[in-house]
Order: structure tokens, then C-alpha cells, then sequence
């Protein structure tokens, strides 16, 4: 009953639309029992709850109105005018314009209709599975009508400025009262804390982890050597889940949008954001805001995919600022992403406050500010050819890369810009450059930018590093280059917090990892070698977020092997191997390492849970293990003078910790003898029982000996010691023999 409901919806849906459902295979589709299709849902209610109709067949139908009033024999040219307006933003129906005329007058009434049709090429549909075949039928045909409601506002001339509304706009419109009551007033409830979790007494970091069709969060007991569960739900996300960069929310993907969750021992829904098949998520920096994003397919096999992009408030769920194009206007320059996009898009400047975001486009870069959500000074920056950008992690300073132009002949270079006022604080000018990649220090205290250029002859390239002192008097600038310039360069990482960063180069598959310091014993100005590993099976670096402590990591095709090193001391802890682990993460205090084999490999699923100095605390195998991901922790509002204090005295305040881990290392025995004690009376159980059994035998197998003694009286019987014989080889050998020999 249930296949022949949904098909009747879909036919009905596919006949409002336009679209013939001969050309989709219907009975491919098969979808398990039950209105929620065998999968409960958190956020079917969604649409109940904020009353949106979906499939009220007028979706994609907008009023236009503040048009012109003409009279009938200028209809046509009228018509035409408005026609090439929108047929920009989508097609409009063959009869999809329409404008009611006065009766009397025979002249228009100043507004019209349009239905945009979404053509059958749109919902060519390769084996979607059911779900991505509704919502395409739900949303497709209304991507043109939301993208036209941009025209509002549009200026026709002086005294015609369009005012553009959805057709299902209107039955809200008329549910509006005459008369103005004031909202009822409901009592104030105290929501949970939601940094609860910071004040676990032991002091225990949580995680979150994805296998199966199972989410689950939980807690690093390490002393215990074991997780203990915090919250499991199923079906709980769609797609991923993300911690927002604080730790104070869990986000989830669904269907209709995003959600986030957070709470004390339960994870309550704490808001949604409606954005149907959002694809992408980013959190801003203080996680006041949330982006979205979405991919629709075209009206046209010829054009590219749409876009969608939402800025939301994170605490009101409030969509602060949209925008929407083609992939081709979202896809320049960056690092990855999806459907050709770069992401995330949109990337966060000035620190903590979440003052200012910006992204890149042709030939500039667009800065907005978040008080207005619009562009600083209501322009953006121009750069020529510019390619890459990035922030600093803790100030309002823009590093922008732009690549060399006419053949050479103006080089490359490396600008860094101030914001708001878009001042230019530095440039390096760079010549003969093939690449460039920028990595900022965590304080923002530094900025190394890896040159890749080439030879003389063109032929080959080397590489070398400009090191940026962000914070000193007029950014001096360091160059850089390894021993050996031609070494190959593997992996580049800054020590979070520190002055120090570690190198891989050289040729695989036993390349050199090298240490240097920002600073020196002589020179404070100067870059210093610390040490340089020969011949590690590395090919990634994993610095502790305290700093001190790295990982030097081979994984994929080094299998997994791992060196725990102290940098302070110059010396290895411990090496080991988590054979094919394919992610590595830090817990946000640098106590402990999370090494995991995700679902890309069929065998050896799971997770398992490392000291800082590389002792394997506990292992955990789950099937079809998706995502381990720490939860972050805000920053300390401790003061460095407090912190700095604390590390002096950490003696006395390390004698509490010290007796609780004296108990629990106490527990731990105590519950290891009562193991022991428990198995040793299980196998006294299982002797006595034998012996039990054994008497009761004793009978039967007297009978089963004619009446011989027991078997537990030895002297009846008696040993012997036989000789065997055994012919193990026979050879034959002629010897020679002479006549006259006796």
C-alpha cells in the first residue's frame, strides 16, 4: 500500500511539473516499508513545525508586480521587455506569462505572472536511489523562482521598481490578522549548560565517532583504558558529522539542512537551518556563524551546475546573508572541494570575533565585514591574476599569492594586506616561481611561504621558503633553503605555539625529517638547525597542540608506522605501527593520540587510543568505521603570567593528581585480583566437577576391565622396555678383489 501511495505522489508531482515519467524506470526504485522509508528521521518535522509546503504545485510561480499599465496594443512589447528580464535567470514556460487587464480600461493592472518551467533534462536521473529522486522533484523546479526573487527591487525606470514575491507567498501574506496583538509571553526556561562537559572531574576529553548507521559520543577514560559512553543514536546524520571549532556543538546533516546539538549528558536539538540537500558545512571561527552549501543541477545540459550558499546565525538560526551562481563562479583557485567548488568558499578572518570573511574571484578579492554582511567600502580588492589567499589565525591580516605575469617579465609575489583600511603592509617580489603554498604559525607570530622555482634550464625545480616575522618591527623577511636545495619536499609543519617547525624532504621511501627554530643563541633574527633524522619512514607530520611532542607518520603506503619524538629533548619516546591507519589526531590538550582506520579499507576498522609518549593505552575495531573526531576545547582564560605560574609549582599541584592515579592504579589492581580470584574458583568449579564425575565413572570402568582394580592403584601394573628394530637403510657397494690374495 505504501509503493502504491508514493507512486500516486509522484505522478501527480511529475504532471504539475511537466515531466514524463516514460523515461524513468520506475520499478528500479525500491524503498523499504513504512512512511519514514524503514529510516526514522530527527527532523521530519521540520516542515510541520514552520509550516512549508513543498509540494503545493506553485513553487515555481512569482508575482511580479509594479509593471507598467499599457494598454492592448502595447501588450506584446511590454511582455517582451519583462520576458528578456527573467528568461536571464531560468526558462519561463511556453504559456508561463501572464497579465490580468481591466476589464473596462483594457489595460493591465501592473503586475504579472511567470512560471518557470524546469525542463526533463534537469531530472535525468542515474540510479539516484529514492530519496535523491523526491527531493530533486520537490526542489528542482524551484531554484529558478527563488534565484528571480533576487529581481526585487529591480529598476525598471524611474517610476517602475519591481516588487517580486513566490505565489506561495501569498496564502502566509492573507493569514496575517487586521489587528495587531502582542505575542504571548512564555516563562523563561533555563536551557543546559552547554560547557558542561569542561568541568568533568577527571578531567576527560570526549570524541565522537561514525560506524555504521551508528553515532556515538564518548569518553577517553585513558586511567580506565577503555571509552565510556556519553550519548548513541542511529541515523542520526545523513551524511558526516562536525564539532564546531569551540567544542560547543555538534553539527549534522540532513535532508533538509543542518542541525546542531549539544547539552550535558544528552545531546538536545539546539537548532536547524533549512537548506534542502546541503551538501557542505563551515563554522566560523567563534562559531557565531554557520555556512551551507548546495548543488543543484542545471535547467540546461549545457550549463553548469547552481549553487547555493547560506550564511546563517548559529544561535536564531537567521539566514544573515545568501548567494547563489554557477560552480564556474565559485570554483577559482583553492585546494579542494566538490562538483569542481572550492571549499570552504568563503574563508574567516580577525581571529575569534568572526569580524570578516572573504573569497576569491577573478582578479580580486571580495572582504565583507559581518555587522552589515556586505562589502568593506562596498568594493573589493583588485589584484590582477591573483590565485591564492589565506588569513591570519589571529589578526585581521590578509596573504595573498599572485603568480608571474607576461611571460616573466613582471614576477611573482607575495602581498600582505591590512584590514579594514586594505593597506599593504609587505611585499616580496619572486622570480621564476612554478608554485607557491602559504602556512601561518598558530599564534600568527610567523608566516613561511614554500617557493617551488625553477632552474635555469627550466627543466627541474627546487624549493625554498621565505619566512615572514609577522610580529616584529616592519616584517623582515627571511630566505630560506634547505642543505641540499634540490631535496624534494614532503611535508611543512609550524609547531602550534611555538617557534619551531619540522621539514620532510628528500626521496621516498626513506626521506630526512629536519628541526629548525625561528630563533638562536646569538641571532634571535636568524632561522637555526636543531637536528636532522636520517632516513625515517615518514611521508606526515603531527605536531602535539601543546607543542614538544611530534609524530612523525608514514601512512598509506608506508602502512601505518609511527614515531613518537620529543623535539625538546631531541630524541624518539617510542616508534610503533597501526598497519594501515589512514588518520591521526591529537585530543586538544596533547595528552593523547588518536590513530584510525576508516572504511576506505575493508580489514581492521577501528580506532585505537595512544599516550603522548607512545604507549598504546587501548584499541577498539568497529565495522565500516566512518569518523573519529576529537572534540575541541575553547581557549584557556587562564592568563600566560597564571599558566607560566602553574608550570613553576606543577610539583605541588601534581601531588593530588598523583594520589588519584595511585587509587586508581589501586582500583585497577584490586579489580585485576578479583578477575584472577573469580577465574581460579571458576576452575576449582571445573576440577571438582571432573573429579565428581570421574568417581561416579569409577564403576563402569571397572566393568569395562573384567573386574580389574582400579586405575588408582599403580602397582597393578607393570612398566617394560621394549627394543623395535627398524632397517633404515640398506646400500650396496663392490669392492674389487685380486687373485693370488688369500
Amino acid at each position: 500500500m505504501a509503493d502504491v501511495m508514493l507512486a500516486k505522489e509522484i505522478e501527480g508531482t511529475a504532471a504539475r511539473l511537466g515531466i514524463d515519467l516514460t523515461q524513468v524506470d520506475l520499478d528500479s526504485i525500491r524503498l523499504p516499508p513504512g512512511e519514514d522509508f524503514g529510516i526514522p528521521s530527527d527532523d521530519e518535522d521540520i516542515y510541520r513545525d514552520d509550516n512549508l509546503e513543498f509540494d503545493s504545485g506553485f513553487g515555481n510561480i512569482i508575482v511580479v508586480d509594479n509593471i507598467p499599465v499599457v494598454p492592448r496594443e502595447k501588450f506584446e512589447k511590454l511582455e517582451g521587455v519583462i520576458r528578456k528580464i527573467y528568461s536571464q535567470i531560468g526558462v519561463i514556460k511556453e504559456d508561463g506569462f501572464w497579465m490580468p487587464v481591466d476589464s473596462e480600461t483594457q489595460k493591465t493592472l501592473g503586475y504579472c505572472f511567470i512560471e518557470f518551467n524546469t525542463p526533463q533534462s534537469a531530472f535525468v536521473v542515474t540510479n539516484p536511489g529514492p530519496l535523491a529522486f523526491m527531493a530533486r522533484l520537490r526542489t528542482a523546479s524551484l531554484f529558478e523562482a527563488e534565484l528571480a526573487l533576487k529581481t526585487n527591487g529591480y529598476k525598471l525606470d524611474r517610476a517602475h521598481i519591481f516588487a517580486v514575491n513566490l505565489f506561495d507567498d501569498f496564502e502566509r501574506f492573507m493569514k496575517v490578522p487586521d489587528e495587531w496583538a502582542p505575542p504571548e509571553s512564555k516563562p523563561y526556561t533555563p536551557g543546559e549548560n552547554l560547557q558542561q562537559w569542561l568541568t568533568d572531574e577527571k578531567a576527560r576529553d570526549q570524541y565522537v565517532i561514525r560506524a555504521g548507521t551508528d553515532t556515538e559520543v564518548l569518553w577517553n577514560d585513558a586511567r580506565q583504558l577503555k571509552p565510556v559512553p556519553v550519548y548513541k543514536r542511529a541515523y542520526w546524520t545523513e551524511s558526516f558529522v562536525q564539532w564546531s571549532p569551540l567544542g560547543t556543538y555538534l553539527a549534522t546533516i540532513h535532508r533538509q539542512g543542518a542541525a546542531v546539538w549539544g547539552g550535558a549528558s544528552t545531546f538536545n536539538r539546539l537548532m536547524r537551518y533549512a537548506h534542502p540537500q546541503v551538501g557542505l558545512i563551515d563554522f566560523s571561527p567563534g562559531e557565531h556563524y554557520l555556512v551551507t552549501y548546495s548543488s543543484h543541477e542545471p535547467s540546461s545540459p549545457d550549463e553548469p551546475k547552481r549553487v547555493v550558499i547560506n550564511i546563517f546565525d548559529v544561535r536564531t538560526g537567521k539566514v544573515m546573508r545568501d548567494f547563489k551562481g554557477t560552480t564556474d563562479e565559485f570554483a577559482i583557485a583553492g585546494t579542494g572541494g566538490v562538483s569542481g567548488v572550492s571549499w570552504p568558499v568563503f574563508k574567516w578572518g580577525g581571529g575569534k570575533d568572526d569580524k570578516y570573511f572573504a573569497r576569491l574571484g577573478k582578479n580580486l578579492i571580495s572582504v565583507y565585514e559581518t555587522e552589515t554582511f556586505s562589502l568593506i567600502d562596498k568594493k573589493s580588492i583588485k589584484v590582477e591574476n591573483v590565485l591564492d589567499f589565506s588569513w591570519s589565525p589571529t589578526d585581521p591580516i590578509l596573504a595573498l599569492f599572485v603568480p608571474e605575469l607576461g611571460g616573466g617579465n613582471q614576477p611573482a609575489r607575495v602581498s600582505l594586506y591590512q584590514i579594514p583600511s586594505k593597506d599593504e603592509l609587505r611585499q616580496k617580489n619572486l622570480f621564476n616561481v612554478s608554485d607557491c603554498k602559504m602556512y601561518w604559525q598558530s599564534n600568527g607570530d610567523y608566516l613561511a611561504v614554500k617557493v617551488d622555482r625553477y632552474t635555469k634550464t627550466k627543466k627541474s625545480t627546487y624549493t625554498g621558503f621565505e619566512l615572514f616575522r609577522i610580529k616584529e618591527r616592519d616584517i623582515p623577511i627571511e630566505v630560506f633553503e634547505l642543505e641540499n636545495k634540490t631535496d624534494k619536499i614532503i611535508a611543512f609543519a609550524w609547531e602550534p605555539k611555538g617557534h619551531r617547525f619540522a621539514v620532510i624532504h628528500g626521496d621516498n621511501p626513506r626521506p630526512d625529517i629536519s628541526f629548525y627554530s625561528m630563533r638562536s643563541s646569538n641571532n634571535t633574527g636568524r632561522v637555526s638547525k636543531l637536528t636532522t633524522l636520517k632516513g625515517k619512514q615518514a611521508n606526515a607530520l603531527f605536531w602535539s597542540p601543546a607543542g614538544r611532542f611530534i609524530i612523525l607518520a608514514g601512512l598509506k603506503g608506508m602502512n601505518g608506522q609511527l614515531e613518537f619524538y620529543n623535539v625538546d629533548e631531541l630524541e624518539t619516546m617510542a616508534t610503533a605501527e597501526h598497519f594501515m591507519a589512514t588518520d591521526i589526531e591529537w585530543d586538544p590538550t596533547g595528552r593523547y593520540v588518536a590513530t584510525s582506520v576508516t572504511s576506505v579499507h575493508e580489514m581492521e576498522n577501528g580506532f585505537n587510543i595512544w599516550s603522548f609518549n607512545g604507549k598504546l593505552l587501548y584499541r577498539t575495531l568497529k565495522d565500516h568505521f566512518f569518523q573519529f573526531l576529537w572534540r575541541p576545547r575553547p581557549p584557556s582564560f587562564l592568563s600566560p603570567e597564571k599558566e607560566e605560574e602553574i608550570a613553576k609549582n606543577l610539583k605541588k599541584y601534581s601531588k593530588k593528581y598523583e594520589a588519584e592515579d595511585q587509587d586508581v592504579s589501586m582500583l585497577l589492581s584490586e579489580q585485576e585480583r578479583e578477575r584472577r580470584r573469580m577465574l581460579k574458583e571458576e576452575w576449582d568449579k571445573w576440577v571438582g566437577e571432573w573429579k565428581r564425575l570421574h568417581e561416579e565413572e569409577r564403576l563402569e570402568r571397572q566393568k569395562l576391565r573384567d573386574g580389574e582394580a582400579s586405575d588408582d592403584e599403580e602397582e597393578e601394573y607393570e612398566a617394560k622396555e621394549v627394543e623395535v628394530e627398524e632397517l633404515l637403510e640398506t646400500t650396496e657397494e663392490v669392492l674389487p678383489f685380486e687373485y693370488g690374495q688369500e
